[in-house]
């Protein structure tokens, strides 16, 4: 694998773990009877969990907060126990998580918080409307569940776009048998960031929604074609195409992505709540052996992230053991997190994580000697050194699924583009206020097939509720995956955990403008 370039092993890995779409499964054109978030179905899976027997109770205060983000940067925001990222937390495998959500968020907004990987029982998903109604404000709710299966995860709202806020906070499952040697652990966040410096993402949100119509791109593309294959009405440009747009990104292009690489612009990309300028400092000592869990819980922007100086040892992909490869650099959807060992060498490095496509970073500092902080803008070589799509890895042998044939095969199209943004599945926009109205159905006990197939010309990360799924027939176990423009990814997940689950792309706007569907379990 040395021998390939970065670029040739990444395309030709992204969005082709599946050997491409069958005939579809096409849900019945009225509703089928759904099992129950909280029902006996729900509860009969929940009570064969293992449990350890110990209970953790955190009370999680989403309120509105000023943080600093370094270098004298302030922010007003909405956060957990007014800082970002959020206190971890950290439990071990079986124990059950008891954790109370006091939503004191201002006019009053109601909130939820999702446990993102977290393969737990439905009604606790803290996906509204399909598994709760949102807890308004000055309420609180609990949140019970058993987190039974090791690994990185985290946890955020599923209301509007208040994933691209500071409500959010990394969830550690240890393993009691952990299987790994290592010394020392470094839970990394990333994060693009923009509330309370250029505005809200509700500000972006509403400029989005405008759409593009016939805006000039000023590099001679006309926008009145192309970004979602169909053309805009000839006043387009002269009514409201050209208008000047505050928060819309154009031009960032990245063939890793295969094409446009994101929609908004970010003032900041912080690692760890901080601004390059001022960054995070992990401290250790040379020879040390140290786990990184790297979260993307940003809301628009994939990480190539790389550590100066340093060889990546992935060792899991969201939060599930692969066999081990060794990068320079790693490339990390929204929603996405990757295990990576490294040991360290004597001196200051930088860990950077490049705004793929977007020429801009965020940056960390591994301090284990003597030396000068890197400056803000350095880029190691790593970044353009060996790099593997998720595609390229394969599941650690008692994760991957048994060979099994699928029973049911869905075609997941992922539909839309920015003229009029509007970002849907199967040619749909998910509807909030009846969210079981068009169902992908499976049933207990099936082992299912999701072909996601992309025809729009933007990349998006494609997150299942409740479950993981495989990539194609031994890749990685996942529950978010990159799937780029034009090329379809094939995912196998087994279903055994019944309820109601959101499917969505996960980036903020794209799954608010309506890119989201329900798994749901038939009863």
């Amino acid at each position: 694998m040395n021998s390939m370039n970065r670029r040739s092993v990444l395309l030709a890995g992204l969005g082709v773990a599946g050997a491409g779409a069958l005939a579809a499964c096409s849900a019945s054109s009225s509703t089928p009877a759904l099992v129950s978030p909280s029902g006996a179905d729900v509860a009969a899976v929940d009570k064969k969990r293992t449990r350890s027997g110990r209970t953790h109770e955190p009370t999680l205060t989403a309120a509105q907060a000023m943080v600093d983000l370094g270098a004298g940067i302030t922010a007003r925001t909405w956060a957990f126990d007014g800082r970002i990222p959020g206190k971890e937390l950290r439990v071990q495998a079986g124990d059950t998580l008891a954790a109370t959500l006091s939503n004191q968020l201002p006019n009053r907004t109601a909130t939820s918080v999702h446990w993102h990987g977290i393969a737990l029982r439905n009604d606790m998903d803290g996906a509204p409307p399909a598994t709760q109604s949102a807890v308004r404000a000055g309420h609180n709710f609990t949140y019970r569940f058993t987190a039974d299966t090791a690994g990185t995860y985290f946890f955020h709202p599923h209301v509007g776009v208040q994933l691209d806020r500071g409500l959010y906070a990394p969830l550690i499952v240890e393993d009691p048998r952990e299987p790994l040697s290592y010394d020392e652990e470094w839970v990394i966040v990333l994060d693009d960031w923009l509330d309370g410096v250029t505005g809200t993402p509700d500000d972006v949100f509403a400029e989005l929604r405008q759409g593009m119509g016939g805006m000039d791109m000023g590099d001679g593309m006309d926008m009145s074609r192309g970004m979602d294959g169909m053309p805009s009405s000839p006043s387009a440009a002269s009514s409201g195409g050209r208008r000047g747009m505050k928060y819309m990104l154009m031009g960032a292009q990245s063939p890793l992505l295969g094409g446009d690489a994101g929609d908004v612009k970010y003032p900041y990309h912080l690692v760890d709540g901080r601004v390059p300028a001022d960054p995070a400092v992990f401290r250790s000592k040379p020879g040390r052996r140290v786990r990184l869990r790297l979260i993307n819980a940003g809301s628009d922007t994939a990480y190539r992230v790389a550590l100066g100086g340093h060889k990546l040892a992935i060792t899991h992909t969201d939060g599930f053991p692969v066999r081990h490869r060794q990068v320079d650099a790693l490339l990390i959807g929204m929603g996405e997190r990757y295990d990576v060992l490294v040991t360290l060498d004597d001196g200051v490095f930088p860990l950077v994580a490049l705004a793929e496509g977007k020429n801009a970073t965020g940056m960390a500092v591994v301090r284990t000697g003597s030396g000068s902080t890197p400056p803000a803008t350095v880029r190691p070589t790593e970044l353009d050194g060996m790099l593997l799509a998720a595609a390229q890895l394969r599941a650690a042998d008692d994760v991957g699924l048994a060979p099994k044939k699928a029973d049911r095969v869905h075609r997941i199209e992922l539909t839309g583009g920015m003229m009029t943004y509007n970002w849907t599945i199967n040619g749909r926009r998910f509807d909030m206020n009846n969210p079981t109205a068009h169902p992908i159905t499976v049933e207990q006990g099936q082992r299912v097939r999701l072909d996601f197939v992309n025809t729009t010309t933007m990349w998006h990360p494609m997150h299942l509720h409740g479950h993981t799924y495989q990539l194609g027939g031994s890749g990685p176990r996942k529950d978010t995956t990159i799937v780029l423009p034009r090329k379809t990814v094939s995912v196998f997940f087994d279903a055994d955990n019944p309820g109601q689950w959101m499917l969505h792309c996960h980036n903020a706007y794209h799954g608010e403008a309506g890119m989201m569907a329900l798994i749901a379990y038939q009863s």
